[in-house]
């Protein structure tokens, strides 16, 4: 919902609006000129759609169709030549730049297309435009001579090269038209350039008449046609300008057509085809600010529910943003039931594009094994689930358990069934960087998903797999005609070349129900209702972008277009739309920051200067209505099935892990021992601290164990220290698997394992000069029973102690820790706090509950010392556990006596009591 969303505002006229194809067609009839036998040519196909529709409508008689074209179609028919994409164009660029470059001065394909695609560009406007080429190109490069002028005389290597690239460019760009020409094609400027040179040939084969509708930037090439033609009475062109704009010789709208009315020759003997007079009257134009493209896309969907199906017919969605297409789409309302969509859905949004991109990526660099997650990645794709979903499954969990992070081909094809193992091998076999076999692949996938799709179920995957077969079969062609994709990164330079203007069409009426376009569709058409989305700057108009190698002084020179040019395009197109429209909604995004973010337009602010007496603007700010969402913390009652689960645990034993998660955060300790809810388990691609820990526990385990009841010697240490590198390697291999840890991050902590093992090695002989120690117990299972009156059910916990030792007669129950833990976290100061806090005493509870343990089952002859050694703090040694009178006090009990554990217990209960207690919930406390 869009809070202060308005509704078109204004009264909705239901009278068929006059286009301006209509009014010209009109004229035509008028006037007695044989429709059949006029030759029209419009901006776009679409526009040519439109022209039948309405000749339909307006003839009252059967009658043969004219003959329609787009600009680029009759350019065609006057040259003689058909044009050729941009991809084709780059490989006959090379063919061209080899045969004139000495070998040892050639650059590789993949070096040579960052530069050719710009000088393409620059070609085709020098041909659109007309200009003498050479004298062009000689301006161009003594420019960069100037440019790289410097005092000394000889020139470098490095610049002698790079001025004589610039140099060479009229060389290219003759070869390059030549080897077109000879095969009687062209890219699109080339094809502009021998029209206009052909048209007077043309025109002697011609008698009937041409108009031309709905034009505004007219290159030269298309100047000198129009022209010829009107001079030999063989054309008109219609003028779709209002005459507000026509007047304000200052208007961008009004740039392109004041200069033809002025400068054309024509128009000195005969009168322009002008006139419109429609932009001044009565209008609905709403201006409306709306947070994010995704905000653009509800409000719209909210303004077209508003909407009636007649209204519909005569109303426009135009995209300022292509990328809106998508999320317009889903926003739709259930009222518009009939759509034509002009732009197509890009290819590179399909579904299955991703899992091609994916397969590119990996192959790009060879290496013998395959990084996990990449293979997670494309066993997993929603495109392949639907055949891989039970093996690709328990592949996953195979690799997860065993903690693999590199895997060769070999290992993953041996993990699925002799029918999914073809498609395994096409996208996990070697391509040795080679095209070829790239495609080959690329086919063997296409042909696999296919034959599992069902055609009734599946249209639209079949759709998208169908253009994806003919994309791979483009790329064949182009690789057995040129030799210049033999790379797996050549490949996929091009491959995402050709996805980017690649589209899937979409299927309507072209004529019923609303139409969603880009701005450049609209070229020549009229609607009654205006949706224009995206209305800011950078967007409408485009601002200052383009990649070329002509510099701005010399685009004005030669009259090139430049970013004024091209904003003047965008300007003339969107107060077109607004000529005959009555109901106008301009929406922008609001938001200043982040992607597709910017200022609103000056197409905004101009409207609002210039706005028209009989215009009604309205400027309104929306944005989605968010409700307050109050945070509360959340709550589980104990039910009897979680009672039950509760007592369960409790005869078997708390342990002191379990406790203390209670004492951090309620929730958690029923997620893990009441649910038995855990972490999934991940590959650990880098050794993550807890299993650093276990491989230092398990390691000084095996070294210890064997001498429990004994005294430790120095020659035992200097034994164990022998044994480190053995010893820790060999836990490495039991606790993480097949991870490497012989390089990057994993071979660093592989080394602290071994410092810090060393490091407590060190420590026990610097004890052993001057204390007497006997290992009591390693690793020992402890399990005490407490007798709690309140609870009429057994309670125990349970644990395992990592060391208790005599020391010079004094008992000492140790926990290792190989993080940093220091003096204060092992002091308490009242009692009742060590069940309230478990930042400051979790680490005291533990202790105390192991001595308690130890207490309970061995009948330990009190008092005895408790604590912690902390690996990373090795310096201030065993850590005992101390009570204080005072936070501050410098002195401390550290022994631990009947008193001290009758104190623990108390605590112990309270909170098992608090556990146990099914009027309590759980409670999740605020972290």
């Amino acid at each position: 919902m869009i809070k202060n969303a308005p509704v078109f505002r204004g009264v909705f006229y239901f009278y068929t609006m006059a286009s301006y194809i209509q009014e010209v067609l009109k004229e035509l009839i008028s006037s007695n000129q044989n429709i059949s036998e006029t030759i029209f040519i419009l901006p776009s196909k679409r526009a040519g759609s439109f022209l039948l529709k309405e000749l339909s409508t307006l003839s009252d008689k059967s009658i043969f169709a004219p003959k329609i074209y787009s600009i680029e179609e009759f350019t065609e028919t006057v040259s003689g030549l058909h044009g050729i994409d941009n991809t084709t164009s780059l490989f006959e660029f090379y063919t061209v730049y080899k045969k004139l470059t000495p070998n040892e001065e050639q650059e590789d394909f993949e070096t040579f297309i960052t530069w050719a695609q710009s000088l393409i560009h620059d070609f085709n406007e020098i041909d659109r435009y007309l200009i003498d080429y050479k004298n062009f190109f000689d301006y161009l490069a003594d420019i960069q001579d100037i440019n790289h002028w410097y005092v000394k005389k000889e020139k470098t290597k490095l610049i002698k090269n790079y001025l004589a690239f610039w140099h060479k460019l009229p060389e290219y760009y003759k070869a390059l038209a030549n080897a077109l020409l000879a095969n009687n094609s062209g890219y699109q400027g080339l094809i502009y350039r021998a029209a206009s040179e052909k048209i007077e040939a043309y025109s002697k084969t011609q008698t009937r008449q041409h108009v031309f509708i709905g034009f505004n930037a007219l290159n030269a090439s298309e100047q000198k046609i129009v022209q010829y033609l009107m001079e030999q009475n063989l054309a008109e062109i219609y003028w779709d300008l209002d005459e507000v704009f026509l007047k304000d010789r200052h208007h961008d709208a009004s740039l392109f057509i004041n200069q033809y009315l002025k400068n054309w020759p024509i128009y000195q003997q005969k009168t322009p085809k002008t006139g419109v007079k429609e932009y001044a009257k009565p209008k609905e134009i709403a201006l409306t600010g709306i947070p994010k493209n995704i905000g653009q896309a509800k409000y719209l969907g909210e303004l077209l529910a508003s909407l009636d199906e007649e209204t519909l017919q005569e109303t426009a969605v135009v995209l300022g943003e292509e990328d809106l297409l998508l999320p317009i789409l889903n926003s739709l309302p259930p009222n518009v039931k009939d759509l034509n969509i002009t732009m197509g859905f890009p290819l590179k949004n399909a579904p299955i594009a991703s899992l091609f991109d994916k397969l590119f990526q990996i192959h790009q660099n060879s290496a013998e094994k395959f990084y996990y997650k990449d293979v997670i990645s494309i066993i997993n794709h929603p495109s392949l689930q639907e055949f891989l979903g039970v093996s690709s499954s328990k592949f996953i969990d195979k690799i997860q358990t065993e903690n693999i992070v590199n895997l060769s081909e070999t290992e993953i094809t041996a993990e699925f069934s002799s029918d999914e193992k073809e498609l395994i091998a096409a996208c996990f076999k070697d391509w040795s960087n080679n095209s070829e076999i790239a495609l080959q692949s690329f086919q063997q996938i296409i042909n696999f998903i296919k034959t599992h799709l069902k055609e009734e179920k599946d249209v639209l995957g079949l759709e998208f797999l169908y253009h994806f077969h003919v994309l791979f079969n483009k790329l064949r062609n182009l690789y057995e005609s040129y030799p210049y994709l033999q790379t797996i990164k050549s490949l996929y330079q091009f491959y995402k070349e050709i996805m980017s203007t690649e589209s899937l069409d979409f299927q309507g009426r072209p004529f019923k129900g609303l139409q969603l376009m880009g701005m450049l569709e609209s070229r020549a058409l009229d609607f009654k209702n205006i949706i224009i989305c995206s209305v800011n700057e950078g967007v409408l108009p485009s601002g200052k972008s383009g990649n070329s190698f002509i510099p701005y002084d010399l685009k004005q020179t030669y009259k090139l277009p430049t970013y004024k040019e091209k904003d003047a395009v965008y300007t003339y197109h969107f107060y077109r739309l607004l000529q005959r429209a009555e109901n106008v909604h301009l929406l922008y995004n609001t938001e200043s920051s982040g992607l597709n973010s910017g200022e609103k337009s000056r197409f905004l602010t101009q409207l609002e200067i210039e706005k028209q007496p009989a215009h009604k603007l309205t400027h309104t700010m929306v944005s989605p209505l968010v409700p307050a969402i109050k945070t509360q913390l959340r709550e589980v009652k104990k039910t009897p099935e979680i009672m039950a689960q509760i007592k369960a645990l409790a005869g078997y034993g708390f342990s002191p892990s379990a406790l203390t998660s209670y004492i951090r955060n309620p929730l958690d300790f029923y997620r893990q021992y009441i649910l038995g809810v855990r972490d999934k388990e991940e590959v650990e691609e880098t050794v993550a601290y807890n299993t650093l820990g276990t491989v230092i526990h398990d390691s000084l385990e095996n070294f210890y164990k064997p001498l429990e009841n004994k005294f430790i010697s120095e020659e035992d240490i200097k034994n164990f220290k022998s044994r480190i590198n053995k010893e820790v390697e060999a836990q490495f291999q039991k606790t993480y698997g097949s991870g490497p840890v012989n390089r990057g991050k994993n071979l660093l902590i592989y080394e602290v394992a071994k410092r810090y093992l060393t490091n407590f090695l060190n420590l026990e002989l610097d004890r052993l000069k001057t204390d007497e120690i006997k290992i009591l117990s390693i690793e020992e299972k402890l399990k005490q029973e407490i007798e709690i009156r309140e609870l009429d059910f057994p309670v125990a916990i349970r644990g395992k102690v990592d060391r208790v030792e005599n020391t010079n007669g004094i008992t000492r129950i140790i926990d290792y820790k190989t993080g940093k833990v220091l003096q204060s976290e092992v002091e308490i100061v009242a009692w009742e706090e060590l069940t309230s806090d478990y930042k400051k005493y979790g680490k005291s509870f533990q202790i105390l509950a192991y001595t308690s343990m130890m207490e309970g089952q061995k009948n330990l002859e009190l008092p005895v010392e408790a604590g912690i050694i902390s690996f990373k703090n090795l310096k201030n040694g065993f850590l005992k556990f101390g009570k204080k009178d005072k936070p501050r006090a410098s002195s401390k009990e550290t022994a631990i006596n009947k008193e001290t554990l009758n104190a623990f217990h108390l605590e112990l209960k309270k909170l098992i009591i608090e556990i146990c207690n099914p009027e309590i919930p759980f409670r999740e406390k605020e972290i």
